[in-house]
Formats: structure tokens, C-alpha cells, sequence
């Protein structure tokens, strides 16, 4: 934004103004009965729309009315029904400030879509505004975090002449437009305004100061602020924007020389920004400056609460200034604040040296009841934890439970001579979570079973963590055997508890143990998880249990339970794989008679087993179906139809797949290409599958090795072995490995057209690289013929015949072959 000088003079400061009035005192009591009427008759359960009484109440309606009932009813989504019904009750006709009262609710309750919604119908029903009316609902729509939405029916209403917005009108929408990060919307608003005439003031200001503190366009933030302070407007709102700016953006010391300033003005900060602003200091590792602000905060009069405590002490603990922490901690006392576990936690886990921790075990002793002593226990337990010394913790708890001292080392010294207190809950989950983390699963079970006996109850959270540890180990009978035991003492089990189990149940492909307690869920409320279910059909199928998979999809269908997209998706590939094509359509029609609505992933699957089984009028009937839904094909999708026309001599069709991918804009691939250049090669068109090669590199289309080895056998097939070669070397210069079966069409290629050195540079190169086929290769028989024939030509017989002296071509492989050495002895 430019500097500010050129701005207009005018100030025309404005405060908000009330909308509604809600005292019923001043309202006549005939409407007053007829509101009541109405609370009455919605709130009331089941609400029936026939009802006697609304109809005679239909004709009485009036916008104060309507406002009033709206400003009455508690719920949004009965404010909501009541609004939708008495706008279809003619001749009545909102106004904006049933309107206003309407979005007011539904901001407040955080409903979008409605509220979306709402504002359409106010521009669509051509309801006439005031500027203020207008600034209230472009506020409503802020609120909720609709600032598209406000920016719109900013521009709507003016085009429609519906409202002139005024300067109030612009400050609304300012304030919502500061939520977002359009600079460059913002300062086109700014400058719409200057052009109308209207004079800029605090409040017209602030949100632009607060829009490029967000976008840390620090620049501007200062030129905007120094007009605000220009024109004398500057207050601790103002000052605390751009200082916490500075501090989220990590310029902590500009927030320092903020904070002085302001001082320098008697302007004070408040007691949330003091917070934010430590926060922040301490979030960036400046501690010092965290400090230098909380004795500044204390000076101004505000109490420090735990939290604030909580941060600066972690902060001091992390750089190990454990002297300034303790400081803090006395102060607490003195503030009668009690610490937290969290506290003492990160105080015992920063002191690193013995006489430090044993001094403040004495200090916390002297200081706290026997029964807040807990706390320290559960404390220096949480803090060996954390430290990754959760058998230390467990030796020290089972101290705690007889009463003894656990031997000589630190932590024994530590409690020597203390009185033990009774372990609680909170002790237990310390030490059995350790454990479960660590993978002492028997040992968490045992401490478990020994926090019963001493009567200690767990909770809720502690069950769910053992059996979720015992099900991911795969110990199903003891899961079972603690949720039994769960719900015996009374505690609930969730959602999460029965899906652990279910879990377990479906990597086990425990299909009726599995139902089984979808039946008991169904009854609790709970959902089972998409995951688990999704890879047990998948688990089903990759074992060619495909069928097993369908029926399970089925009874948990019937269970009221839908199974994912995911998991149908999975069982028609598993159908797929194993060539149930037939199968696999009746589930996939199945599946859309649901209400399904298959995904691109779902008729992929499709597409490819109808090409594989070359049923390609089919699959493209399935792609058109896909276009109707409005589903966009991807490039797998046209991928595999290309493919699949391809191998059934359909080139022509796949070339027109091309230019329709190209003009679909769905970017063909290198499968794309190779599948094409496969197909030309194979039907001996080598010049058009060169064209299309040199056709995706400059569509910058860079060749995988899968691309190069089909060319490349393409090629030498097609009798082209010395272009092939030419591309052999461009796919070893790019650091590709070229599998055996390429080198052998080379060989081959060569030898067909007349070339035996060159096919015995090829030979030679896979003995080289490693190349050469065993007896059990499928192209061994091919390479064995070569050979034999390179020993016939006279150019390579030597050469030959000296590779297998060598024993670099193993001889046992050829002995059959017929070669001769020069003394006319079988090789």
C-alpha cells in the first residue's frame, strides 16, 4: 500500500450499532403472545407441521415477529426450521433484520453451510438493506470463516442496488478481509473507499495493520501503524497487534523495542498478550527476554497462573539453567500456587547432578503432605520413563508397594528413610505405559494384576493402552479375557477398545470372531474402523480367498455396517487377479444398486480385467459410464484401455487415446509411450514408434528403463538392431541396467542381419555384465543357438572358442551345441 500522506483528511469515526432489540417490554401483547406461541409450538417434541394452531398463527406473521421468535429459540437448528417455514408463509416476506438475526444464530453456532446459504437467498430474494445492516451480516459471514462469501455479497448487493455501502459498511468488511491473506484485496477495498469520499479512522485501519502483521509484510505493518500513530489513535489493542506479530515471526528483539516504547507512552499491555508474548519468547529460546517480560507483567499488577509457571520453567529446564527454574519454583510457594506433576517433572529430569536432585527430594519433603507426595513419586517415576529407564521405574514402584528401600543406587538413596505412600492410579499408568512402550508387555501385564490386588482401580485409558498392546502382539485370548474383566468393574468400553480387537480379529482373518463382535458394537454405538475391515478383504484375496472376502462385505452390509469403497475396491481386484471378471461386475453393480458410488480406482480395477480377458468394447463402455458420473478418467485409466487395444491389433483406436488424453488435458506418461511404442514395434511399424519416442522427449516425457528395454526389444524385433544399439548406449550413459532380454534380441537381431561381430560384442558385453542366462532362463536356449552360430562364422569362431577355454561362457551349458576345439574334440 502507498504511504498514507495522499489519504483523505476526513475522519468519520463510527460505533457499532445495536440491530435488534430484544426487550419484549415495549413489544404489544398480542404479538407477544404470538411469539410465545410459536417457541412454544417448535420446541416442543415431535414437532408436527399440520399442526392446528401454527396454521392460524401462519397469517399473524411480521418481520418483529419473526426476529423475535428467531432471537428466542435456543437451538440454531430449530431457529433454522422456524425461518425456512415462515419464509413460505405468503404474503409474509423476510427482511434484513430477520436475515441479520438468522445468520446472527447460525455464526454463532458455526454453521456454514447454512449460513452460505443464506446469504445466496438474501441476494436472490432482492432484499433491501442499510449500510449498517449490510456491515452486520458481512460480520456474521466473517465470523464463521466465510470471508469469500462476505467479499461477494459485498459486491453483489452494491451491482443489484440493494445497499450503498458506507464507511461502516467498508469497515466491516475490512475486518473480515484482515482474517485472511489477500494483501492485494484488502488494498483494493482500501482504495475503493478513498475513491468514494470516505474518510479512513481507527477502526478503518486496524484490520489492514492486522492483514500484513498475518503476512509479516512488516514494511507496511510500520507505515500503517505510524499513520495510526500520526493521527494519534495509537491504543494497547493497536500496540499489542504488531507486537505479537513480532513475536510469532520470531523477531523477538523489534517486540522488545515495541514493548519499551509503549511503556514510554503509558500505554500498558494486557494480561493476554503478556502471556502471549512469553509464550512466544519462549517458543523462539529466549528465555532471558520471557523472564525480563514476566517481572514486567508481576510489576503491572497481574498474578502469574500456573501455566505461565509451567512455560518458563520448561523453557529454563530445556537450556539446563536450572538455578533460575528452582528460583521459580520457591516463588510459586509463595504465591500459594501448588506445582503440577508437569512441573516437578521437568525440574527432576534437568538436574544433572546428584546433590541437585537429592536436595530438591529433601526440599519437596518438607514441604508437601504425606499425601501430596504422590506427586513427587508419580514425578521422578515419570521422569525415569521419559528417560528411557522404565525398568528402574518398575524396580522403584514395586519399592513403593512393599514399603522397602530398593538398594544403594541413586533412587534408593533418594527414598531412604522416607515414609512410602500408597502407589495410586496415576503411579500404575506411568509405569505399565513405559513398559508397553519399551516392550515389556509381561511385565506390564503383571504390574497390572498387582495394582488389582492392592486394590488400586484402573481407568479407562490404562485398559485401553494394555489391550491394545496385547492385540498389536497378537495375544487375542488375553485382550478378550481384560475387556471381559472391564466391563465387569464397571468401566465402559469405546469405540477404540472394541476396534483394537476387531483389529486383531481381522489380521487374524478371524471372519466369524470378527462378526461376532460387529454384533456387540452395533449394539454399543460404535463404528467399526474402514482400516480393519479394509485389510482383511484385502489379506482375503492376496490368499485367494476372494469369495470369503465377498461374504464378509455382505454380512457386515447386513450388520448395518457399509463397508469402504476401499475394501469393495479391494475385493474386485482380488476377483480380478484370479480372473472373475464375470463376478467381479455383478459385485461392482451390487455395489452402485447400494448407493455406492464407485471411484476412478474402482472402475480402473474393472477396466484392466476386461482388457486382459480382451472384452475392450466393454471397458469402454465402463469409461463412458465413469464420464456420466462425472468422474474424470486418469492416465492409469487410459493407460490400461491402451494397453488392452494394443495386444488385440487395435493400434488406430489407441493412437486416438492419445490425442484424447492430450486434449482432456490428462498429461500422457512414460507408460503412456512405451505401451504405444510396444505396440508399433510389435505390429512392425518401427518408424512411427520413432516418431513417438522423439515425440515424448520433447514433451520433456523422460523414458523409464521399463521405456528403453521395450524400444530397444521393439527395435531389434523389427530388424533395427544397430538404432537399437544406439539406444542401448543412451540407456547405459543415463546409468540404466538392461535386463537379459534385451541383450538377447540384440544378439539375435544382429545375427539375422548378417552382423556376427556385433552380436559377439553383445555376447560378450552380457558375459561381462552379468548377463548371461542360466539353464533354467527361458532365453538360454536362444543365446545357446547364437553361440553356435558365432563359432560357425569364421570372423568369431577364435573368439568363441577362446571364451569357452576361459571358461568365461560355461562349457557345461553347450555341450550340446556341437563346437569343436582345434583338435576336433567336442566342447
Amino acid at each position: 500500500m502507498k504511504p498514507f500522506q495522499n489519504l483523505s483528511k476526513s475522519i468519520k469515526a463510527k460505533n457499532p450499532i445495536s440491530i435488534f432489540t430484544k426487550n419484549l417490554s415495549n413489544f404489544p401483547l398480542d404479538s407477544r403472545n404470538i411469539t410465545n406461541d410459536l417457541i412454544s409450538i417448535f420446541t416442543k417434541q415431535p414437532f408436527s407441521s399440520n399442526n392446528p394452531e401454527l396454521e392460524s398463527l401462519a397469517p399473524l406473521l411480521n418481520t418483529k415477529v419473526v426476529e423475535t421468535v428467531l432471537n428466542g429459540l435456543k437451538n440454531w437448528k430449530i431457529a433454522l426450521h422456524f425461518f425456512t417455514w415462515a419464509s413460505n408463509q405468503g404474503p409474509y416476506k423476510h427482511n434484513v433484520y430477520a436475515y441479520n438475526a438468522m445468520a446472527s444464530i447460525l455464526s454463532h453456532a458455526r454453521q456454514k453451510a447454512p449460513l452460505r446459504a443464506l446469504s445466496m437467498d438474501v441476494v436472490n430474494s432482492r432484499c433491501l438493506m442499510s449500510p449498517g445492516a449490510l456491515g452486520f451480516l458481512i460480520r456474521c459471514l466473517g465470523n464463521a470463516g466465510l470471508v469469500v462469501e462476505a467479499n461477494l455479497l459485498f459486491d453483489q448487493v452494491q451491482k443489484m442496488g440493494l445497499c450503498v455501502p458506507n464507511s461502516y459498511s467498508y469497515t466491516c468488511l475490512l475486518e473480515v478481509l484482515s482474517k485472511s491473506s489477500c494483501i492485494d484485496l484488502i488494498e483494493m477495498r482500501l482504495k475503493e473507499m478513498n475513491d468514494h469520499g470516505w474518510g479512513f479512522d481507527k477502526y478503518t485501519l486496524t484490520p489492514v495493520l492486522q492483514v500484513y502483521c498475518n503476512t509479516a509484510e512488516f514494511d507496511k505493518a510500520l507505515d500503517v501503524f505510524n499513520e495510526i500513530h500520526n493521527r494519534g489513535w495509537v491504543d494497547e489493542y493497536v500496540f499489542s497487534i504488531l507486537v505479537l506479530a513480532f513475536s510469532k515471526w520470531g523477531k523477538v528483539d523489534k517486540a522488545c523495542e515495541l514493548i519499551e516504547t509503549m511503556q514510554e507512552k503509558n500505554v500498558r499491555l494486557n494480561k493476554k498478550t503478556f502471556c502471549s508474548l512469553i509464550y512466544g519468547f519462549v517458543k523462539e529460546s529466549r528465555v532471558d527476554k520471557a523472564l525480563h517480560l514476566f517481572d514486567k507483567m508481576k510489576k503491572s499488577g497481574f498474578a502469574p497462573d500456573i501455566s505461565l509457571y509451567d512455560v518458563i520453567i520448561g523453557g529454563l529446564c530445556v537450556n539446563k539453567d536450572v538455578k533460575k527454574a528452582l528460583c521459580l519454583y520457591s516463588e510459586m510457594k509463595e504465591f500459594k500456587i501448588q506445582p503440577d506433576a508437569k512441573i516437578v517433572t521437568m525440574l527432576i529430569s534437568s538436574f544433572s547432578k546428584e546433590e541437585e536432585l537429592t536436595c530438591f527430594f529433601e526440599e519437596m519433603h518438607e514441604d508437601i503432605d504425606p499425601k501430596a507426595s504422590t506427586l513427587l513419586y508419580n514425578s521422578v517415576l515419570t521422569s525415569l520413563v521419559d528417560n528411557g529407564s522404565a525398568h528402574k521405574a518398575y524396580h522403584l514402584l514395586q519399592a513403593i508397594m512393599t514399603g522397602n528401600c530398593i538398594g544403594d543406587g541413586e533412587i534408593g538413596r533418594l527414598f531412604r528413610g522416607k515414609a512410602m505412600v500408597p502407589p495410586n492410579t496415576t503411579t500404575f499408568s506411568i509405569v505399565i505405559n513405559g513398559l508397553i512402550k519399551t516392550g515389556n508387555l509381561d511385565l506390564a501385564v503383571g504390574l497390572f494384576r498387582d495394582m488389582a490386588r492392592i486394590g488400586c482401580k484402573p481407568g479407562l485409558l490404562l485398559y485401553n493402552n494394555l489391550i491394545d498392546a496385547l492385540c498389536t502382539s497378537d495375544r487375542l485370548q488375553e485382550s478378550c479375557g481384560l475387556l471381559q474383566e472391564m466391563e465387569d468393574s464397571g468401566v465402559e468400553p469405546t469405540s477404540f477398545t472394541n476396534n483394537c480387537i476387531f483389529g486383531c480379529l481381522c489380521r487374524r482373518h478371524d471372519i466369524s470372531g470378527a462378526l461376532h463382535l460387529l454384533k456387540k458394537m452395533r449394539i454399543h454405538g460404535h463404528v467399526p474402523w474402514i482400516k480393519h475391515s479394509t485389510s482383511l478383504v484385502k489379506e482375503l484375496c492376496k490368499h485367494r480367498k476372494e469369495v470369503e472376502a465377498c461374504k464378509f462385505l455382505a454380512d457386515m452390509a447386513e450388520e448395518g455396517f457399509q463397508p469402504d469403497i476401499v475394501a469393495y475396491s479391494a475385493c474386485l481386484d482380488g476377483l480380478i487377479k484370479i480372473q472373475e471378471v464375470d463376478q467381479a461386475l455383478k459385485l461392482f453393480q451390487d455395489m452402485c444398486a447400494q448407493g455406492y458410488r464407485p471411484d476412478v480406482i474402482a472402475y480402473n480395477i474393472l477396466i484392466k480385467g476386461l482388457c486382459k480377458t480382451q472384452r475392450i468394447a466393454e471397458a469402454q463402455n465402463l469409461l463412458h459410464e465413469m464420464e456420466e458420473k462425472g468422474l474424470v478418467p486418469s492416465a492409469v485409466t487410459y493407460n490400461t484401455l491402451i494397453d488392452g487395444l494394443c495386444k488385440t491389433d487395435h493400434l488406430e483406436e489407441a493412437m486416438l487415446f492419445l490425442s484424447m488424453m492430450i486434449e482432456k488435458e490428462r498429461e500422457p506418461n512414460a507408460i503412456t509411450y512405451s505401451t504405444l511404442i510396444n505396440g508399433l514395434c510389435n505390429a512392425g511399424r518401427p518408424d512411427d514408434a520413432l516418431v513417438l519416442w522423439n515425440e515424448m522427449g520433447r514433451k520433456g516425457c523422460t523414458p523409464s528403463s521399463i521405456a528403453y528395454m521395450a524400444f530397444i526389444h521393439g527395435l531389434s524385433n523389427c530388424g533395427r538392431p544397430n538404432e537399437a544399439l544406439v539406444y542401448l548406449r543412451e540407456m547405459e550413459e543415463r546409468e540404466m541396467k538392461p535386463d537379459t532380454y534385451v541383450y538377447v534380441a540384440l544378439l539375435s537381431a544382429f545375427l539375422v542381419d548378417s552382423n556376427p561381430p556385433l552380436a559377439f560384442e553383445i555376447l560378450q558385453e552380457m558375459v561381462d555384465k552379468g548377463k548371461f542366462p542360466d539353464l533354467h532362463d527361458k532365453n538360454h536356449i536362444s543365446v545357446r543357438n547364437a553361440i553356435l552360430k558365432l563359432s560357425e562364422d569364421a570372423r568369431t569362431c577364435s573368439s568363441i572358442k577362446n571364451l569357452l577355454a576361459k571358461g568365461i561362457i560355461p562349457s557345461a551349458s553347450l555341450s550340446v551345441t556341437g563346437i569343436k576345439d582345434g583338435d576336433g574334440a567336442a566342447i
